[in-house]
């Protein structure tokens, strides 16, 4: 076992970033051919970033306000979004099988909201997430819990079979109402999803020294919406996540529980892509809004 007394805190995250291939997915440029293409599903080239819309929420949650019903709410937003994260069940049942949107299939679970949320199992069988042709799963690591070793045990089986068959998994950082959330914490936690062989991490912003998680992570961050915002404080934390080095933002309830899912968005995009600034991104939601009330 490691002697952890008398550890430095790391400190020095500075440098350019080196041997990217001439793959634009961080960390991804000696992947095979199959799994660099289900990235690239996921990741637009030119920009590099994503903008995945998640409503999977239900698999813990049930329906969610916003999420009563994904064909009539959820299904005309997917077009215009990168990719979507979703369980297989709503796949197979609400969304038209003619997306374009990269397929992240939720692949853990057990518990409700009314359970410790922390004792997940793997509960996707990666020959059924090729089966429906995701460019890749989901599974949830919740480093400090009760559940930690199984949950990252989950990961690296998740990513033996992942590597088996070409698809992507994603390591989603969970934290519990009692962890602290600060850069420390998330640069350990995304760090250990990293090491163990997720190819995406998904973790939350943090307003002092997330450039640290950023750059102390070798594979993409996107950073999750969390909790429902106002619009304009959601495009101010999508938009200091990307320049602070995130590849993309996951959001969910910052969108389709937003007065105007489509302008919402329509307005991450302008910030995620073409790094609008948030006053400006605002004012298209606004006026996507306007246009909406008037139509």
């Amino acid at each position: 076992m490691a002697d952890t007394d008398g550890l430095l805190d790391a400190r020095d995250f500075g440098g350019a970033a080196s041997g990217t291939g001439g793959f634009h997915v961080k960390g991804a440029q000696a992947q095979d051919w199959g799994l660099q293409n289900r990235l690239a599903r996921i990741f637009k080239a030119d920009t590099g970033r994503t903008v995945m819309l998640a409503f999977d929420h239900g698999y813990f949650l049930g329906p969610m306000a916003g999420l009563e019903r994904i064909d009539v709410n959820i299904a005309p937003l997917v077009p215009d979004a990168d990719a979507i994260m979703l369980t297989r069940g709503v796949l197979r049942t609400s969304i038209p099988p003619a997306t374009d949107a990269g397929i992240v299939l939720r692949a853990s679970g057990g518990p409700s909201v009314l359970r410790d949320l922390s004792d997940e199992h793997i509960a996707l069988d990666m020959e059924d997430a090729v089966r429906l042709n995701a460019a890749a799963v989901a599974i949830q690591v919740f480093v400090g819990s009760e559940n930690e070793s199984r949950s990252i045990a989950n990961l690296a089986a998740l990513v033996d079979a992942g590597q088996r068959h070409g698809v992507a998994v994603l390591g989603v950082t969970a934290v519990g109402k009692d962890m602290v959330r600060d850069a420390r914490y998330f640069r350990l936690a995304t760090r250990i999803s990293a090491e163990m062989g997720a190819h995406i991490v998904k973790t939350y912003y943090v307003e002092e020294g997330f450039e640290t998680v950023t750059a102390s992570c070798p594979v993409p961050i996107i950073v999750a919406g969390g909790k429902k915002l106002p619009e304009l404080d959601a495009l101010t934390m999508a938009y200091r996540s990307i320049q602070e080095g995130a590849a993309g933002v996951d959001m969910g309830r910052n969108i389709f529980q937003s007065e105007n899912p489509a302008g919402m968005l329509a307005a991450i995009r302008a910030v995620v892509h073409d790094e609008v600034k948030p006053e400006e991104a605002y004012q298209l939601f606004k006026d996507h809004s306007a246009a909406g009330t008037a139509s």
